[in-house]
């Protein structure tokens, strides 16, 4: 992954468990996005695991992630809202744990797997301008 020239540094294993972990950990306690995690993850240490894996093949072109997140999240009871509460605890945890920099970039990475999520689960409903509305 190329990485802003001011951080001098790629993204590390560390600094991405250290991500998945407050992050979710904010997540299990979120009044409005935690339950729909709570209800459909029977095993927390393996589903971290398992984001740690994702996040290592999308920041880190790793590899180690072999599932389908479409598919993951087609069965969560989740609404247009849960996007924008799940952006902003991880634009928050971000800069939480990493030098701005690399926050900055995480992000950029997590908008727009959010769009793409979106667009699988709801189509151009999601972005009414694509579709002519709104």
């Amino acid at each position: 992954m190329t990485l802003p020239a001011e951080t001098g540094r790629e993204i590390s294993e560390q600094e991405i468990a250290a991500l998945v972990d407050r992050f979710y950990a904010k997540v299990r306690q979120d009044p409005e996005i935690g339950p729909v995690f709570n209800t459909f993850v029977a095993d927390w240490n393996e589903h971290l695991a398992l984001l740690k894996d994702f996040w290592s093949s999308v920041l880190l072109a790793s590899g180690r992630y072999k599932g389908h997140p479409m598919k993951a999240h087609i069965p969560l009871p989740i609404v247009m809202e849960h996007f924008d509460r799940w952006l902003e605890l991880f634009e928050e945890t971000a800069h939480e744990v990493m030098p701005a920099a690399l926050a900055s970039m995480v992000v950029g990475k997590a908008e727009r797997i959010a769009v793409s999520l979106k667009l699988g689960l709801y189509g151009a409903e999601a972005f009414p301008s694509m579709s002519g509305g709104g």
